[in-house]
């Protein structure tokens, strides 16, 4: 958008006053009742109807007979695409957070490439502990790595699910239990299927927009869909989705930023450091799903591409502090450097006393420096604040043939390719070895990263009449290939230049993300194949039993073999006992085994660079780094099924015992004879380098947890009105880790930063035209280690938060009438629920603790309107 230029946006008053007048109509129409979750979708066989394909039953759990909710032998949601559509959040992680109780996701701000695609926990595991489905096939992963992940995602590089529009889904199915026997590497939490809608015709318009409460984050989304012929017996359902975010900001000034300014330094920011949602800029998304069906024979073809444009805040660099840049002794003195290597004065930041000396002295000081003496101060009197983004690009393809052949034979046959690619940049910063030389506009490219994988499957099934099960045996088997890719693009010769400041203590790359120098960048691979089996058996009428084995074999690391058995015990029509027990495995990605990064970190109370280096690495392997292994896990469940028909009650338990996590290790600081020798051995970046890390596996974690989900369906309130109850409780325990590996500090926050109990209630209420939402949203006490100050206590020197749990309520109604036009008005978390005022805040600006499980924006009124046709 060219300067100057104004963005279309509703008025906050205009939309809060609509919103609230709207709501105040729904209770009076209502006849006082608190109201619906979601709109069911419109009347089968209505003009413009959304014709289901999946209706309630999943192909997620079973690789043959799909089931319900209440038929499973797993646990399973079965979430609606108006369900999971119909709610102010607009992207997929915070929509899923919302409806899945196991699900969490925060806010993620000022965390380099994990604020660009955040993670996601699914049962208070890490995001590349879930797999990732779209119609029951292998989504690949995005190629951002977690390198700060609040600790229990860090080092994690899970998918981006964030590319998928969701008028485009038909439902989302959650998978509650290890599935890595039935679908290989990742599903040891569980699985996500996305569903894409299969229409023939018809089709909808919509436009979106909303505002938080405090007048910022003004976000509109517009979508498109159709649905088309393809020959008299195909469908092409086509849907594109447009995206742009505000930024927020839920800052208070730093105190060094404030000692600065006291101190008369100008220019200094006012909030220095943007804590709050990065903005995000023309985000694109399109799906499309065809297919055509012959006598014997289907074709599908489903893909998706997106792209989209994260920019974001990073830490303030103080004018008397930034090691590097500004100082190299605490901010005692100003670090002058002189290009020519002449010999250049001592200006003093500080006086005996320990206070800053005004800044007229310092700058008068400055201004005398003889000969080339430079230093930043002149560019940046008053300090600078990077700001930090990235340009991401997703797509992938799925395309294959399926069909009967001989006696009942199934097959399906088919071809996946996927790609995610994002290119970092930041600006309004310096690379400090290069002095005065720098960038136009202070702006660098420090490279990128691409995900890259490819995918063949062959599956076959049949049901084998036998003389001791009451239904036919179910056989199901297949063969996989997949090949997996990692690229690390070199950054800018800015990004990675080591400037002629060096060797006189000036920080070299771009300062807070240094590009990927051409030394570490290049492409790794590695391919599997995989052979599995199925079984499923109806005993007895009442008892069914299921049974799956899986081999794999990876060429960087071997063989894996993984079963899973499955029971359930239809002890009367409505009620059911079900179990599972499953081994499972995660194998370490290519990225995770070859990534080279240097960032900046808040490392106790201070910014310092750390280096991100692969194990194979000479500094990793000297603080102990070994090859990288294959996480391995084992999954048990029990559980029991009410379905009387109005009243559907499910209650699972559930044990994961994880061996040999992967992750990144905690910081080793690199002494000045380790510096000096990497850079004699050719690595002269390392002149800079505070801290290193690696990854490996050196923990051991037990997850236990329960899921209870429950649904009545009524006719109170005289019309349709459904309440719905899911909780989940999760814990989990660090059984074994290497204290050489990670820290007391990084064990606490693996087992405390989530909440342990999180859940919702929701009452849904349906008219003929009006529908009407209330949820309340529960979310326990979590854990917050404040700036990852490494230490548990603030006796002891850390800064920690423990988050009182709170209670979220979302409200929602809507209108759709019979020329096709709809409308929806809410407000998400209408009561304005944040957290406490973050204790610490002066040190880096945070209003809030920024990893607040709800988020620390506040309310958000919205207002969707569309036309189906």
């Amino acid at each position: 958008m060219l300067a100057g230029e104004c963005k279309p946006r509703i008025p906050t008053t205009v939309l809060a006053a609509a919103v609230r007048s709207a709501l105040v109509l729904a209770t009076l129409a209502a006849g006082g009742t608190a109201l619906a979750q979601t709109p069911p979708p419109p009347d089968e066989g209505a003009a413009g109807s959304e014709a289901t394909t999946l209706d309630t039953v999943s192909v997620l759990g079973s690789r043959n007979k799909p089931r319900t909710v209440s038929s499973s032998a797993v646990p399973i949601d079965i979430i609606g695409g108006e369900e999971f559509r119909n709610q102010g959040a607009t992207d997929a992680l915070d929509q899923l957070r919302v409806v899945v109780p196991s699900f969490n996701v925060s806010t993620i701000p000022i965390d380099d490439a994990a604020s660009l695609v955040r993670p996601a926990n699914l049962r208070g595991l890490p995001p590349d502990n879930t797999l990732v489905l779209v119609n029951g096939k292998r989504f690949h992963r995005s190629a951002v790595i977690t390198f700060l992940g609040h600790g229990l995602s860090d080092g994690s590089q899970g998918p981006d699910i964030s590319v998928f529009p969701p008028l485009a889904l038909e439902q989302v199915e959650v998978l509650r239990d290890g599935a890595a026997a039935q679908y290989g590497s990742d599903a040891i939490a569980g699985v996500l299927n996305f569903s894409l809608k299969r229409l023939d015709e018809g089709g909808a318009v919509e436009a979106f927009a909303g505002e938080y409460y405090e007048g910022d984050g003004f976000s509109q989304v517009y979508s498109a869909q159709i649905g088309l012929p393809l020959t008299a017996s195909g469908f092409a359902t086509l849907t594109a989705e447009w995206r742009q975010a505000d930024p927020t900001s839920r800052s208070v000034q730093r105190d060094d930023a404030a000692e600065a300014i006291a101190a008369g330094y100008p220019g200094v920011p006012v909030p220095a450091q943007i804590w709050g949602s990065p903005e995000v800029k023309e985000d694109a998304k399109f799906v499309a799903n065809l297919g055509i069906t012959g006598e014997s024979v289907e074709a599908y073809l489903f893909g998706n591409y997106a792209q989209r444009e994260i920019d974001g805040g990073f830490y303030y660099r103080s004018p008397t502090g930034r090691s590097g840049v500004y100082t190299n002794d605490g901010g005692q003195t100003l670090l002058v450097g002189s290009p020519s290597g002449a010999t250049c004065p001592t200006i003093a930041l500080r006086d005996p006393d320990g206070n800053l000396v005004p800044y007229t002295a310092v700058s008068a000081a400055v201004g005398a420096l003889p000969g080339d003496c430079f230093s930043f101060l002149s560019l940046f009197p008053g300090g600078f604040t990077p700001r930090f983004g990235g340009e991401l690009e997703d797509m992938s393809v799925v395309g294959g043939l399926r069909g009967m052949w001989g006696d009942g034979w199934s097959w399906d046959v088919s071809a996946t390719y996927g790609r995610n690619e994002i290119d970092f940049y930041i600006y309004n910063s310096v690379n400090a070895s290069l002095g005065p030389d720098q960038p136009a506009g202070y702006f660098f490219r420090p490279g990128g990263n691409v995900q890259t994988e490819t995918g063949l499957n062959f599956d076959i099934g049949k049901d084998i009449a036998t003389g001791f099960t009451s239904e036919p045996l179910r056989l199901a088997a297949g063969l996989e290939w997949r090949e997996e890719e990692f690229e690390t693009r070199a950054g800018d010769a800015p990004s990675t230049a080591i400037g002629p400041l060096t060797e006189q203590g000036f920080a070299i790359g771009s300062n807070g993300f240094n590009g990927f120098s051409p030394r570490t960048a290049g492409t790794w691979s590695r391919s599997n194949w995989a052979a599995y089996v199925d079984l499923e058996a109806m005993l007895t009428d009442r008892f069914l039993l299921a049974a799956a084995l899986r081999y794999e074999d990876f060429d960087d690391f071997g063989t894996t073999t993984n079963g899973k058995l499955t029971a359930r015990y239809d002890v009367s029509d409505v009620f059911a006992l079900r179990a599972a027990a499953s081994t499972g495995f995660r194998a370490p990605t290519p990225g995770q085994a070859n990534v080279s990064q240097i960032t900046t970190a808040f490392v106790g109370t201070e910014l310092r660079d750390v280096a991100t280096l692969p194990p194979t690495n000479i500094i990793a392997q000297l603080k102990g780094a070994q090859p990288l292994a294959p996480e391995e896990s084992t999954n048990l469940s029990l559980g029991l099924v009410f379905d009387s028909g109005p009243w559907l009650f499910t209650a699972d338990a559930y044990r994961i015992r994880t061996e040999d996590r992967i992750a990144l290790s905690r910081y080793f600081a690199l002494t000045d004879e380790e510096r000096e020798q990497l850079v004699e051995s050719g690595a002269p970046e390392a002149a800079s380098l505070s801290e290193v890390t690696y990854f490996g596996n050196a923990f051991d974690t037990t997850t236990t947890g329960l899921d209870v989900v429950t649904s009545y369906q009524s006719e109170l309130f005289g019309a349709a009105t459904t309440f719905s109850l899911a909780a989940n409780w999760n814990r989990t325990e660090v059984d074994r880790y290497n204290p050489d590996f990670i820290d007391e500090a990084r064990v606490y926050k693996i087992e405390e930063s989530l909440p342990t109990t999180k859940g919702y209630f929701s009452v849904l209420h349906q008219r003929e035209v009006f529908h009407a939402n209330l949820r309340l949203s529960y979310y326990g006490a979590w854990f917050e280690d404040h700036l990852d100050s490494g230490v548990i206590s603030a006796e002891d020197g850390g800064l920690p938060i423990d988050g009182d749990s709170a209670v979220i309520v979302d409200a929602e109604v809507g209108w759709k009438f019979a020329n096709g036009v709809y409308l929806n008005v809410g407000a998400q978390n209408l009561f304005d629920e944040t957290p406490d005022d973050n204790p610490w805040g002066g040190i880096a600006g945070a209003a809030y603790p920024v990893h607040s499980p709800y988020g620390f924006n506040g309310g958000f009124y919205y207002a969707r309107v569309g036309w189906r046709f």
